[in-house]
């Protein structure tokens, strides 16, 4: 093979192997910036569900108010020194609060989802694009599920229970609202970390190949002086050879 088929041959197997290798690291890249967007948009995702906790659990809280303020009028009206329209009153006081919850239970919602009313048993959280999910759950706080609609101190044979079992509902559901926050900030945490780690994995790669482009452009560049300085010393042969011949 002649110097010049040499550095062709060389010239083209260094093109075909850098195209190789910058093709490989384009499908590198693009499948780690797919891998980012993914996350990113699954972190997006998170931050909407954890606002749609954090409202419906502002809304129990104040439900939660309603109750202890019909808990401490029911108390009241247990007296036996109150007259039978103190007690009219004191449960038309009552109905304000219970017409309060019902308020809140009918028209607490998320964009269009309503947290409260017993309509949603579960909420999926998209959290990534490889199909993981995180479930939240919706919750019931009305009145019939609270167990207080007929709740009446005028009637002399109302249970005060009824409405600590009512609390004590509210604050399981709050306390579910707060162990899926925390999951889901597990979880955002993870996305965060996880999109980083792969976005800088992805400029290392980059750079990496950076690296091995400047290498094989080097190693090119060594080869064609070495070339050259052989030519030469061809070229200088044939001419003493020449010399000689012309002397002889």
């Amino acid at each position: 093979m002649s110097t010049i088929s040499s550095i062709s041959s060389y010239s083209y197997n260094n093109y075909s192997y850098s195209n190789y290798v910058n093709a490989s690291a384009i499908a590198i890249n693009e499948k780690a910036a797919s891998q980012v967007n993914g996350l990113d948009a699954g972190t997006e995702n998170i931050s909407s569900g954890k606002s749609l906790l954090n409202i419906s659990d502002d809304a129990l809280g104040q439900i939660n108010d309603y109750l202890q303020s019909i808990r401490e009028l029911a108390i009241k009206a247990s007296n036996g020194t109150y007259s039978a329209n103190d007690r009219q009153s004191i449960q038309d006081q009552i109905d304000q609060y219970k017409q309060g919850i019902t308020d809140i239970a009918s028209n607490t919602k998320y964009n269009e989802t309503y947290l409260l009313d017993g309509s949603r048993d579960n909420i999926n959280i998209a959290t990534d694009s490889t199909g993981s999910s995180v479930s939240v759950s919706g919750s019931n706080a009305t009145l019939e599920a609270l167990g207080i609609a007929d709740f009446d101190v005028t009637d002399s044979n109302y249970d005060i229970s009824s409405i600590d079992k009512a609390i004590e509902s509210v604050n399981s559901q709050r306390s579910t609202t707060g162990a899926q926050t925390n999951t889901l900030s597990h979880a955002e945490a993870y996305n965060r970390l996880a999109s980083y780690n792969t976005a800088s994995s992805s400029m290392m790669k980059d750079e990496l190949q950076e690296l091995i482009d400047k290498y094989h452009e080097n190693n090119k560049n060594k080869l064609l002086q070495n070339m050259r300085m052989i030519m030469q010393k061809k070229d200088e042969e044939q001419r003493k050879h020449s010399t000689m011949n012309l002397l002889a």
